[in-house]
């Protein structure tokens, strides 16, 4: 058991705290599932921003400098959180980006971490042959927002709705909206699923991150997912309900070259193997990441014709 007291009084500089909690997230076998992936990274990101510091770039000239007894309390509280109770860096330091972009983070929340986020850096394209005629945009269970102010920002003509269940969720969601000044461009909807949208909104481009993850995959998962929603993360019929949901109604929401983009994880074998009739497009992605399908109008109608 680490003795936080006698360390508090041994470590004096920057670059002492970077080099013990590095060593110590190591030896503990913490999860870095996050947003960073090593030890170095996770205790670089969590020193420096309990500090204040810029986390990108920090300048040599700080690593000498002798911490406050006071940030010693303050630092030295987070990483016993980070080790004894897994919780993870995000929940820390309340601060995860996404698609380039600062966001404030809770425990009401999903931490991002989608690779929706190069699908939105590049416009959709090649699928999205005309990304200017973007008018309208659907993001479903949004959590806190991150999806669909990226898209704001991607398709600044666009009007986007994020739409959750959650009123938790939202409320955070909001905390973003106001955060990057989006309120007149992004509308946070409460709903559960497309209850409470008007089939008459037809949207050019709708895009989920659904609950995805299925119970024996849910009773896989790090200590550092049991800090997040399980309502955001699990979902009944081995992970498929709600995606089945969003499939079956799609059709009525699309504008007639609207697109749809659904993210399963690794339900990906789960969804080829409920609907083998279906020709789903799995995308690839060059930074990472998997389990993103696309379908078209026509072809959610298909699915409805078939699977209703």
């Amino acid at each position: 058991m680490t003795d936080y007291a006698s360390v508090q009084t041994e470590l004096l500089t920057l670059r002492d705290f970077l080099r013990w909690t590095t060593s110590r997230f190591f030896e503990a076998g913490l999860f870095y599932g996050h947003g960073n992936e090593d030890a170095f990274n996770e205790a670089s990101q969590l020193v420096l921003s309990s500090l204040n510091l810029p986390v990108h770039e920090l300048p040599d000239l700080f690593l000498d400098a002798r911490l406050s007894n006071e940030e010693k309390e303050k630092l030295l509280s987070l990483i016993e959180k980070r080790i004894e109770q897994r919780i993870p860096l995000p929940y820390l330091t309340h601060e995860a980006w996404f698609a380039g972009l600062p966001f404030y983070v809770d425990e009401r929340v999903l931490i991002p971490r989608s690779p929706f986020a190069e699908l939105i850096d590049n416009q959709f394209e090649p699928w999205l042959e005309n990304p200017e005629q973007v008018g309208r945009i659907l993001d479903l269970c949004t959590g806190s927002g991150c999806i669909a102010i990226a898209l704001a920002m991607a398709f600044p003509d666009a009007a986007v709705d994020a739409v959750d269940i959650s009123e938790d969720a939202l409320a955070v969601a909001d905390i973003n909206i106001r955060k990057h000044e989006l309120q007149d461009q992004v509308r946070a909807i409460q709903s559960d699923c497309w209850q409470a949208i008007e089939p008459q909104q037809q949207y050019d481009l709708i895009v989920s991150n659904p609950p995805y993850v299925g119970a024996e995959e849910m009773a896989g998962l790090p200590a550092e997912y049991r800090h997040e929603p399980t309502s955001a993360l699990e979902a009944a019929d081995n992970g498929l309900a709600l995606v089945r949901n969003i499939l079956l109604n799609a059709a009525d929401y699309l504008s007639d070259n609207g697109l749809l983009f659904v993210e399963v994880g690794n339900s990906d074998l789960a969804v080829d193997a409920a609907w083998p009739d279906m020709a789903f497009m799995w995308l690839e992605f060059e930074l990472g990441g998997h389990g993103i399908f696309m379908l078209d109008k026509s072809q959610c109608i298909e699915f409805r014709q078939k699977y209703a």
